[in-house]
């Protein structure tokens, strides 16, 4: 079931219940129920505040925060705070000072907390409006819930939504606290460590089965050297006592490593659809073929390949260490020569005039090869340079060598 629990209605903006369905939308999440909307059963939670009040489990208070002070000094850091009935006020739900509130958690095992130790909690605010901590037990026990999972930071909350359905004399469905995702330095997941929401994972060019496949196994207590599932896979392997009690981390350079083994698995029209999807540009799949074993990334993608759609890039240091010195421009024009004459221009002529050029003036590879990929790319950096060649074609290559050449002698005009 799909819950947006919009209680606090000024963080439950349309924006943001929107960013949460696209987020499921992209990762092909789905679900069997909703969305329902917990701002819409207001009346329903009425009706439930009154049983407790009208039963004494629940009663009004006008007890302010320095009230709730004043009493555990009075009491003892330690006691929790137990008001007295009012005429009017917020409501808070009585909590018997005896015994202990269990939470039998799948995942945890069993954690107590001692009744006497905990405040009344406010279920509703003065106005009539209620709490996460009581609307949430209400909506779990008439959509009969059966299993709540969420993060280890709601476990504070779990022994309220106890109380909830003992005072309204019903059972509460099994819960599960999974381990909360922490970055490599062991800290709270944010975007010092890279991506921080769904949403900035798709825009830096994830693919959604693979955002899918790394963070369901975090923490699921797989075996170590398996790693890539489908989601149909995961749902039929996954079980909730074989997950770790301990925080996982989300290390983005093992995600990237996952999307990587994704994209080599998809097929040259797959990924150039995704690809033309993503950056907006149509006509790429030629650049896709050459491309695609470069990129563990969708946004790797345009960076490399940008050269052959808008020219070379401006790169003034790569283009001085690798024309300009270390006789860069008797190389680049010997190159230069052997293109010009290699026919038909393919990748295997090409190649073949480029090694040609290595043979005879007795250089390395990289020595012939680098001056040829600034000269057409502008940086050092671009798929195969024998299939880049080819791709730009004869013409544009003999041009961008010939301006290489005319800016690095100063014969440019």
């Amino acid at each position: 079931m799909l819950r947006i629990e919009d209680t606090d209605r000024q963080r439950s903006t349309p924006e943001n219940v929107e960013q949460i369905l696209d987020a499921l939308r992209w990762l092909k999440l789905d679900w069997d129920e909703g969305p329902i909307f917990q701002s819409e059963r207001a009346e329903r939670h009425a009706e439930a505040l009154e049983q407790l009040l009208a039963s004494g489990h629940a009663y009004h208070s006008g007890a302010t925060a320095e009230d709730v002070k004043a009493y555990k000094q009075q009491h003892g850091n330690d006691r929790g705070f137990r008001g007295e009935p009012e005429a009017e006020g917020a409501v808070r739900l009585r909590v018997p000072d005896d015994g202990e509130t269990v939470v039998d958690d799948v995942i945890r095992g069993q954690a107590r907390f001692p009744n006497v130790s905990m405040d009344d909690p406010v279920i509703a605010r003065a106005d009539g409006s209620v709490l996460y901590n009581f609307a949430v037990a209400v909506d779990d026990l008439d959509a009969r819930i059966t299993d709540v999972v969420r993060g280890e930071d709601h476990l504070s909350n779990t022994p309220k939504q106890l109380l909830v359905f003992e005072a309204l004399g019903a059972n509460p469905p099994r819960y599960a606290h999974l381990p909360l995702l922490l970055g490599p330095d062991g800290r709270k997941l944010s975007k010092r460590h890279g991506a921080a929401s769904v949403q900035e994972l798709r825009e830096a060019g994830y693919l959604p089965e693979a955002v899918d496949n790394y963070i369901a196994l975090l923490g699921a207590g797989f075996a170590s050297d398996e790693e890539i599932f489908s989601l149909d896979e995961l749902a039929a392997r996954f079980r909730l006592d074989r997950v770790s009690k301990n925080p996982a981390v989300f290390d983005e350079r093992k995600l990237r490593h996952m999307n990587g083994v994704y994209l080599r698995r998809l097929s040259t029209d797959d990924l150039t659809a995704r690809l033309e999807q993503y950056t907006g540009r149509s006509g790429l799949r030629a650049a896709v073929e050459i491309a695609a074993d470069k990129i563990q990334t969708l946004g790797e993608f345009w960076p490399l390949v940008s050269f052959l759609f808008d020219g070379p890039a401006d790169d003034a240091a790569a283009f001085d260490r690798v024309i300009t010195g270390n006789g860069g421009i008797e190389t680049l024009r010997a190159a230069r020569n052997a293109l010009a004459a290699a026919d038909p221009f393919t990748v295997e002529n090409v190649e073949h005039a480029l090694r040609g050029v290595v043979e005879r003036i007795g250089a390395k590879p990289g020595q012939v090869f680098q001056p040829v990929r600034v000269a057409i790319a502008g940086t050092t950096v671009s798929p195969g340079i024998f299939e880049s060649v080819t791709l730009l074609g004869r013409e544009q290559t003999l041009a961008r060598i010939d301006r290489a050449l005319g800016l690095a002698t100063g014969e440019q005009t």
